[in-house]
């Protein structure tokens, strides 16, 4: 893990001593976490990973915690409930949420697939995970518990279907704005589960890496084919433009920073404005 300054300067950086050990060789994909002065990276392969919690200033290592789970790239979340702090951490065998104090399990509970990629998100009083590889699924956790959940009223809906396999989930307005590997948009009221519209397609076939971006009343699409598709917010699936950037393919996700969007190609930044 390298450390830089916005001069470009290296701060620190820290070696975990680990390589990644996986049947397919992807390498590793998980982003961390920065909250409160302290920096969280999940390390999943086919070995004994870890989650561990370092000091961002220094990087001195706080507490870790060991974790037998097979490869995974999930980025973990810091959820706060009831003013306790807990770290979500995705897995197919069990989704673990950590006291960000300590390290220590607070609750766990299996359901997911195989290769959990998207981050976990909250969603009031619930953690709604998902997985969208081989026995897909989206769940709703409620927080509050502690232990196994499996199985547990604890666990409120879940769903097998519309699920992403890549991209992050985008919450806005009570609405979980989902789009698959393959292009399919799906909507879901986040509170029950219900879809507002399953697996509908764009107007072209499309592929996706990109998670969504929710600005506003729109849905910001980014494609491995260089178009970047705007949906609108709402449980009516519209199109509102398509804009295509030339021989460009986008990985990235897009952000937004005040009325700028930014999009990362594989070869290009582009900085989008409103005039």
């Amino acid at each position: 893990l390298y450390v830089y300054d916005l001069e470009g300067k290296l701060l620190w950086q820290k070696d975990f001593g680990l390589k990644m050990a996986m049947r397919l060789a992807f390498g590793e994909g998980s982003g961390t976490v920065v909250h409160n002065g302290r920096v969280y990276l999940q390390f999943d392969h086919s070995q004994e990973g870890f989650v561990v919690a370092l000091d961002a200033a220094t990087g001195k290592e706080i507490w870790r915690a060991a974790r037998m789970e097979n490869s995974s790239w999930s980025t973990p979340l810091v959820v706060e409930h009831a003013g306790a702090k807990q770290l979500v951490v995705t897995a197919d065998t069990k989704v673990k949420a950590y006291d960000i104090e300590t390290g220590k399990v607070v609750w766990e509970v299996a359901g997911l697939g195989l290769n959990p990629i998207p981050q976990p998100v909250q969603h009031g009083d619930v953690v709604l995970l998902m997985s969208g590889y081989r026995s897909p699924k989206l769940m709703a956790v409620r927080l509050g518990r502690t232990g196994d959940l499996t199985g547990t009223d604890a666990v409120v809906w879940e769903t097998t279907r519309g699920t992403s396999y890549t991209a992050s989930p985008a919450l806005h307005d009570g609405r979980l704005y989902v789009i698959a590997d393959n292009g399919q948009m799906t909507v879901f009221n986040a509170a029950t589960g219900e879809p507002h519209y399953l697996q509908t397609r764009l107007p072209k076939p499309y592929n996706f890496k990109a998670s969504p971006l929710v600005v506003v009343d729109r849905v910001y699409l980014a494609t491995e084919e260089g178009d970047v598709v705007v949906v609108k917010t709402g449980a009516q699936f519209e199109v509102l433009a398509t804009n295509t950037l030339t021989d460009q393919s986008f990985i990235a996700s897009p952000i937004a920073v005040g009325n700028d969007l930014y999009l990362r190609s594989r070869t290009d930044l582009f900085r989008i404005s409103a005039k």
